[in-house]
């Protein structure tokens, strides 16, 4: 298990050394960060109700908190879909402990991809936002953790779907419903009080609160339900769904495994050869 471990860590920083040199692989990501970047510089002259902030200084923490989750949960999902695929699951498990270190390479390229994203975001955000004030020691276990709430969830989701594509839009259709929730792009106070509890369930709503709370100066909490930050609230929410990723995803994975085969991946490739991919 630890070589499983070793190897795994070590494919997944050669997995990103390899993709930071590949343009294209960055490329999707790159023009999702100038559409949000456009989204803020339109947002700058806006004030939000009850505050002396721009609703662009609101914008740039949501949608950092909104690139934890996708950048974990979609990442995931769709990568994993893809490896089942291309025969990449038939092979490590073909070896010892081999889908413990494809796992692990996934998490650590997933998780790392995610970061350098938020970064650039930060950083290209920074250039029209000028009222962050950062609590670098909410930061530091505000994102470990949104990781480990959406990963796990990553990779059900990619376990149990038939396709990449299949994989990619059942996400897509997730995400985008909780996006629409969550008060990323607009307070969330905005909407009816049922609508805020039922946003206030999941983690994307606390992952948007968790950053706006260590990006933005206490003013910026007349916004929020209550008008004030929860902070111990958005670390227990998130990790209640973390902890439970954790408990249904190898579960799933193993049974995945076990259904991973040379028919299966051959029924996979003519489901894409009939896609006309």
């Amino acid at each position: 298990m630890k070589a499983a471990l070793r190897a795994g860590l070590s494919r997944g920083f050669i997995e990103l050394r390899h993709g930071l040199a590949d343009f294209q692989e960055w490329a999707f990501n790159i023009l999702v960060i100038a559409v949000l970047v456009l989204v803020l510089f339109f947002q700058r002259n806006t004030t939000v109700d009850g505050t002396t902030l721009p609703l662009a200084a609101l914008t740039l923490p949501s949608l950092a908190g909104m690139m934890i989750a996708y950048g974990g949960f979609l990442a995931m999902s769709s990568a994993l879909a893809y490896d089942r695929e291309d025969g990449t699951l038939l092979r490590a498990k073909a070896t010892p402990n081999g889908i413990v270190g494809y796992l692990v390479s996934r998490i650590v390229y997933t998780a790392a991809t995610a970061l350098i994203t938020l970064v650039i975001m930060l950083v290209a955000g920074r250039i029209i936002v000028d009222e962050l004030s950062p609590d670098w020691l909410t930061l530091a276990w505000l994102i470990p953790l949104g990781l480990a709430s959406v990963l796990p969830w990553g990779a059900i989701i990619g376990a149990r779907t038939k396709s990449s594509a299949s994989s990619t839009g059942l996400t897509f259709l997730i995400l985008g419903g909780l996006v629409g929730i969550s008060g990323i792009f607009y307070p969330v106070t905005a909407m009816p009080g049922w609508l805020q509890g039922v946003a206030q369930v999941f983690p994307m709503y606390w992952l948007g609160h968790g950053t706006r709370a260590a990006l933005l100066p206490d003013a910026a909490a007349a916004a929020e339900p209550g008008g004030e930050w929860r902070l111990w609230e958005a670390a227990g929410v998130i990790g209640v769904w973390a902890v439970l990723g954790l408990l249904v995803a190898p579960a799933v994975l193993r049974r995945m495994a076990r259904r991973e085969s040379g028919s299966s991946m051959q029924a996979s490739k003519q489901r894409i050869m009939s896609r006309g991919y």
